[in-house]
């Protein structure tokens, strides 16, 4: 007599749903799963936003390559200097001062800022990252545009110690 086989038709998103309730019942901040050309990472964000779960499928990690025949984008005019401290940006991302655009921002012009309090969030690949005050500060001037591109260690924010 056989054994009944396992169904074999499981999709992506079944085995996320797995994963995610794994997740939640032994409270993990981050799971990750690499077999073959599958990756899934999933990372727990606790804030009012609202949760994604990012899932890489086979080959979407491929760069693209530019068209023959094209030239490069000309490269963006650097920053003009800013005098005095600034908190960089970790990674490159879309820049947010708020949780969502309903939201007040996470700091003003003028705020006292604690370490490890969150003053943005950075999103890479559907993913919101909180960034947080390294060091207590007020912060002078907001420098980066709200929506737009931040690149590594760009500055986000002029602040003072």
């Amino acid at each position: 007599m056989k054994k009944p086989a396992k169904a074999q038709s499981e999709t992506a998103f079944d085995q996320v749903q797995k994963f995610y309730q794994f997740m939640n019942s032994n409270k993990l901040e981050v799971i990750e799963f690499s077999k073959d050309d599958t990756y899934i990472k999933l990372v727990r964000k606790h804030s009012a936003a609202v949760h994604q779960i990012p899932v890489f499928a086979p080959g979407a990690m491929a760069t693209a390559a530019a068209p023959a025949g094209k030239a490069a984008p000309a490269a963006r005019p650097a920053p003009a200097a800013h005098s005095g401290e600034t908190i960089k940006a970790p990674m490159s991302g879309i820049f947010y001062r708020a949780p969502s655009p309903s939201s007040p921002p996470y700091v003003r012009e003028g705020d006292t800022v604690k370490e490890g309090q969150v003053i943005c969030v950075i999103e890479a690949m559907k993913v919101f990252n909180e960034i947080k005050a390294e060091f207590d500060c007020v912060i002078e001037k907001v420098l980066q545009e709200n929506g737009k591109p931040a690149e590594p260690n760009g500055d986000l924010f002029l602040v003072k110690r």
